[in-house]
């Protein structure tokens, strides 16, 4: 039995990324069969709000797909919209199932990477670049923090319905991602 899980495991993680549920229609929207558009929503960074909207892409490889981040583009004042001149982000996240056909363990794995450069404004030179530099590194980090567990908890429930032979593939998330 536990043979037939972890073949289904498998297969499922070997989905074509246009077979794949969107997981939450109200923060992912599918541009093609690989490419996806993720609002992140609101943070804080230095008093404003920033609305970062990544474009990723979903490379399916035999453990799990990797997801490469494409573009970042953030929304929010004119001040932080003029940053997208000067900000660049690079990001891969993979996803592997992980086990032996002799474990009763299987799990589900996430590997993040991310870098982040951001040219600092004037007006914001008063401050050290190591208080921007700390400020910024945790907001990232409570983005991933947040969001990765969010993530595989809704893969997780995917999985569920795709294994017990629900094919409609219907988002279920609730925009919390």
């Amino acid at each position: 039995m536990w043979t037939e899980q972890f073949a289904a495991a498998a297969d499922y993680m070997r989905l074509p990324a246009s077979q794949y549920s969107v997981l939450d229609a109200k923060k992912i929207e599918r541009l093609d069969d690989d490419t996806f558009i993720c609002y992140v929503g609101g943070l804080n960074f230095l008093g404003f709000v920033v609305e970062p909207v990544l474009t990723v892409s979903v490379i399916v490889q035999d453990r799990g797909p990797v997801v490469k981040l494409l573009d970042t583009k953030l929304q929010g004042s004119k001040t932080i919209m003029a940053a997208n001149d000067r900000f660049g982000a690079t990001m891969t996240n993979t996803v592997t199932w992980e086990g032996d056909e002799g474990s009763e363990v299987k799990q589900l794995c996430s590997e993040t990477s991310i870098q982040v450069a951001l040219e600092v404004p004037r007006w914001a030179r008063v401050m050290p670049t190591s208080a921007i530099e700390s400020t910024g590194s945790r907001v990232m980090q409570t983005v991933l923090n947040s969001a990765v567990p969010k993530f595989l908890k809704q893969l997780q429930k995917d999985y569920d319905l795709w294994a017990a032979g629900d094919d409609s593939r219907k988002p279920m998330g609730n925009g919390e991602l």
